[in-house]
């Protein structure tokens, strides 16, 4: 996909684990990694969350910044982020405001019951704030290796 060809990834603010309010406008002019997961401290969010902190350094090599945004609540995100020592910003999306213009707050199935939930997706997000990749429903083995080689690609 050519850069005019991306589509504007939907700008968003919300409340940081750092204690202040984070922009997709804030990260221009440099490449980012989102990934929506559903909730902290469980199993494969755990996973998830610790492959990306274990290439952390990799994705700055080639420019790029990794958050995490989930439903939790900044108390919830403090706990995950000492507990697993995650080197990046979480996100609080309580509200599902922001998955929601991200697509991946949608109608789910466990065991034959439907719910709304998260829909565990990641997006690379490029300098000019343009989506240049996409991953939906993602499984989480070598999902981070895959997300890295499409930021190198574009370096």
């Amino acid at each position: 996909m050519t850069q005019s060809a991306r589509p504007a990834a939907p700008d968003f603010t919300l409340a940081a684990s750092n204690g202040k309010e984070v922009s997709l406008h804030d990260y221009r002019g440099k490449k980012l990694v989102i990934y929506f997961y559903p909730k902290d401290n469980t199993p494969t969010c755990t996973t998830e969350s610790c492959d990306f902190r274990d290439f952390n350094g990799k994705f700055a090599e080639y420019g790029a910044e990794v958050m995490g945004i989930s439903p939790d609540d900044l108390k919830a995100h403090d706990k995950f982020i000492a507990k697993h020592e995650l080197p990046f910003l979480l996100l609080s999306d309580p509200e599902h405001h922001v998955a929601g213009r991200y697509g991946v707050w949608a109608l789910k199935k466990l065991y034959g019951r439907e719910y709304m939930g998260i829909v565990r997706s990641t997006f690379l997000i490029d300098e000019e704030g343009r989506i240049a990749a996409e991953w939906r429903n993602v499984r989480v083995k070598n999902h981070v290796q895959t997300v890295l080689g499409a930021v190198k690609s574009l370096s």
